[in-house]
């Protein structure tokens, strides 16, 4: 009997205009949709507006706020798993990026985050290690592998796919251990709360 499909959020980090994320989100996807393993939702941070303050502790958020997490929230609740796709701004990750991370926090706990980075000669990848820390702090576990992309726009052909073959090999290595991490987690959660 196959194993059923992990459910993974792709998540677009950038916000910017003319942003090169969604194409490399484009592409991620194509490869987890292509290995039959992966249900594959793509959520790009740009189509809802988070709003950066955020209500008193206790206090619940005004309805139109709601009305904005909840074209997320539910999203991030149904994944097995997380890939963060991120550029790099200023040796870091977007501030979009960390508004939608802190809006939420049950959804990450005892889940699975993968990376992957693009920038300038960097490849986004000071962006990921930031993003490491805050992950542990929010109870969820990063993957070791990463993919990343060094002078992004040059690295992909007109078809939106990378011109290097290296980078789908790195994408099929990350994607088994977020694959790996997704069903042991899962299993896991549902035979024992997690305590944190």
């Amino acid at each position: 009997m196959s194993e059923a499909p992990v459910r993974v959020a792709v998540i677009v980090g950038s916000v910017r205009e003319g942003r090169f994320g969604p194409v490399v989100a484009a592409w991620l996807a194509g490869v987890a949709g292509e290995s039959g393993g992966f249900e594959v939702d793509v959520v790009d941070l740009a189509e809802p507006d988070l709003p950066l303050a955020m209500p008193a502790f206790g206090a619940a958020p005004a309805p139109s706020v709601v009305a904005e997490i909840g074209k997320v929230t539910p999203r991030l609740a149904a994944a097995d798993a997380f890939v963060v796709v991120t550029p790099e701004y200023n040796h870091s990750y977007p501030a979009s990026l960390k508004n939608a991370i802190d809006w939420h926090r049950d959804e990450w706990r005892a889940k699975p985050v993968a990376f992957v980075s693009y920038g300038g000669i960097s490849g986004g990848l000071r962006a990921v290690e930031h993003l490491r820390a805050v992950f542990a702090e929010l109870h969820a576990v990063t993957i070791r592998e990463t993919v990343s992309f060094h002078g992004a726009h040059t690295r992909f052909g007109p078809d939106g796919t990378p011109t290097d073959e290296a980078a789908g090999v790195a994408a099929k290595a990350m994607l088994e251990q977020l694959g790996w991490w997704a069903r042991s987690l899962t299993e896991a959660r549902a035979a024992r709360p997690y305590p944190g």
